[in-house]
């Protein structure tokens, strides 16, 4: 099991940090050549609006044939996105860019995770096997976002000029064909495992149970929290006028945090259960939203960032590995989908949001309203406790 979610975890990390890098350049640049936040939350936005619509049939087609067809098609289409904004670094393309990146990795993710369910024979592996796998998406988005930063400030004649920003969308579409060299050889289940038992397949269906829509309702607002950091990092940067470098580097301590803490949760998780983890990380993350408009200096910045990297990275293990104890195998992949469809839908329109409050109210009535929201909903994650565990220490 081992070597085979080394294997994952590599390859999650180049598709991934694909789409990382291209969305910290792309609004960079948008900035650059003039357009407002409320245009740049709606090009963020993009980033997840193609995940909305195929998120839920991409889990029934990861039940269907399993990992192997959905991540290297979505290596295709990640590859082209990057490239089409390398050649024509223009603000429609750059939309064009972000539905390609954002809907690939997308169907990547569903399909990684289902397999790494599979790989797992009891909760206990479940969070380890969850823990080192998100390993992946924390290394990206410190990869990507400072290798385009680098490359923005100092492939160009000068810094941040366009050629910066075209060498930075190339190296972006170079990033998953190492995915597709990574997992070319992975190790699929027969089809009488992968394929999906016969039945009524409606999300409506998973969505009648109690602890789902538990469930997906504590996942949204803690990606809430990731879209709001994620959205925010750049504008503040922009009007502080750190460079390209400074603003990728305070996104990757926040990644590097995330990772480091995954790191630890296999012992943690072994002290305290899944919900537990959870609400402290939501209270957690309510303190430090309500202090981050205060922090005025890159560094202040940065170790705000690190924090909130700490706690928001212990999340999505957890919910996964609960995910996974409450659905029936033959539709995991099907929930999936409907997890991450939920969070995007919520992810096309609150970047827009975000960016239409900051221009009237300025970024921080956005922390704050979003850091209460967290805080309030720890009481839902306090209940999320899988069948047979509420009475276990």
């Amino acid at each position: 099991m081992r070597r085979e979610l080394s294997r994952l975890i590599a390859g999650q990390i180049f598709l991934h940090a694909c789409m990382a890098g291209m969305r910290m350049a792309t609004p960079l640049l948008a900035l650059k050549q003039g357009y407002s936040a409320v245009a740049v939350g709606a090009l963020l936005s993009l980033f997840a609006l193609t995940q909305v619509f195929i998120a839920v049939p991409a889990g029934r087609y990861t039940d269907r044939v399993g990992l192997r067809k959905p991540v290297f098609g979505a290596v295709a289409a990640a590859a082209l996105g990057a490239l089409l904004s390398a050649l024509w670094p223009v603000f429609p393309m750059l939309c064009v860019s972000a539905l390609a990146t954002g809907g690939a990795t997308g169907v990547a993710v569903i399909a990684l995770q289902r397999h790494v369910g599979r790989l797992a024979s009891d909760p206990a592996e479940l969070k380890t096997a969850f823990s080192w796998l998100s390993i992946g998406p924390a290394v990206s988005n410190f990869l990507g976002p400072v290798l385009a930063g680098l490359l923005i400030d100092h492939a160009g004649s000068q810094p941040s000029d366009v050629w910066g920003f075209r060498a930075a969308f190339a190296l972006m579409a170079l990033l998953p064909l190492a995915t597709w060299l990574i997992l070319r050889r992975v190790h699929e289940p027969s089809r009488q495992q992968t394929e999906s038992v016969k039945g009524p397949h409606g999300a409506l269906q998973l969505l009648r149970e109690p602890m789902m829509r538990r469930l997906l309702m504590v996942n949204w607002l803690m990606s809430s929290c990731w879209d709001v950091h994620t959205f925010v990092v750049p504008i503040l940067g922009h009007e502080r006028d750190f460079s390209a470098s400074v603003i990728g580097t305070i996104l990757g301590a926040f990644a590097v945090a995330a990772a480091v803490i995954r790191m630890c949760l296999p012992w943690i998780g072994r002290h305290w259960h899944e919900y537990q983890i959870v609400t402290v990380a939501m209270l957690s993350t309510g303190v430090l939203f309500g202090l981050y408009p205060f922090m005025p200096s890159p560094w202040a910045m940065g170790a705000c960032s690190v924090l909130l990297g700490l706690v928001l990275g212990s999340v999505q293990p957890m919910i996964m590995s609960t995910l996974h104890q409450i659905t029936p195998e033959h539709r995991q992949g099907e929930a999936l989908g409907l997890r991450l469809m939920s969070i995007n839908a919520s992810s096309v329109l609150m970047p827009s949001l975000f960016g239409a409050v900051g221009a009237v109210a300025g970024v921080s009535p956005v922390f704050w309203v979003v850091g209460a929201s967290v805080g309030l909903g720890s009481r839902m994650a306090w209940h999320l406790r899988p069948p047979g565990r509420a009475g276990r220490h």
